[in-house]
């Protein structure tokens, strides 16, 4: 069940309309099925089951409007669909514009299909304590190194300083509609609000909230849901791989 707050409305954006192509597949990628539903299905009861949205949107190509209103599940919670973008940007503007109550905003990937709900209620506690900004962040556990066009090192991060950020990132609505309104580029929406000079503070991660992105991924993600999902015993199998 969501919860409304009125003022401090919570609308949770989902970008669908991303090409599984390193998936090896030639729909959406929010499309391909983990343990028999689709991805997107997955990351919208995740949202649901959190108790902490009070709507969500979901942005896929204008072709499949209809047939994603059919796989999403029915709940008190409000979910819609509505065409997206031909660029994730395009889609979360999208978004932000069926949206126009929202006091707080998560943009979540729905290829993070298994995002367990405790950590989108982490992101959420965070926004309404004041953090106009938040991401979920994992410490890095490779050695990381930068190198330069011809492929050298050229310097070895300290990576006790380096994190890794996840999804759903979430934002004060009116910050996250001026940094798109710049019509910049960034890897993800922190990165715009960055931008902006705007300090983002991050919550701790959860190794279930992994993107499925190559067919390892999906391999893996299958098997997680064949055991159980969310058990102890899946967490440490995604903490090693």
């Amino acid at each position: 069940m969501s919860n409304t707050h009125g003022a401090s409305r919570v609308v949770a954006l989902v970008p669908a309309a991303g090409m599984g192509v390193r998936l090896g597949e030639n729909k959406p990628k929010a499309f391909v099925h983990v343990g028999g539903s689709p991805m997107l299905t997955l990351a919208v009861q995740g949202l649901i089951a959190s108790g902490s949205v009070d709507e969500v949107v979901v942005m896929v190509p204008a072709e499949l409007v209809d047939e994603t209103r059919a796989l999403l599940p029915v709940s008190p919670t409000p979910v819609h669909v509505v065409p997206g973008g031909a660029e994730r940007t395009d889609s979360v503007r999208a978004g932000l514009d069926a949206a126009p109550d929202a006091a707080f905003v998560l943009v979540h990937d729905a290829a993070r299909a298994l995002t367990p709900p405790a950590l989108i209620t982490r992101v959420v506690d965070a926004l309404r304590a004041g953090a106009l900004a938040v991401v979920p962040a994992l410490p890095v556990s490779d050695t990381i190194k930068s190198v330069d066009a011809a492929g050298a090192v050229t310097g070895t991060p300290d990576r006790s300083g380096l994190r890794a950020i996840q999804t759903p990132q979430g934002f004060d609505a009116e910050l996250l509609r001026a940094a798109y309104a710049t019509g910049t580029q960034a890897t993800d929406d922190a990165g715009l609000v960055e931008l902006l000079g705007t300090t983002v503070q991050t919550v701790t991660g959860d190794a279930m909230a992994f993107k499925i992105t190559t067919p390892l991924d999906l391999v893996l993600a299958n098997t997680l849901v064949a055991q159980g999902g969310n058990s102890a015993d899946s967490r440490e199998a995604v903490a090693t791989r």
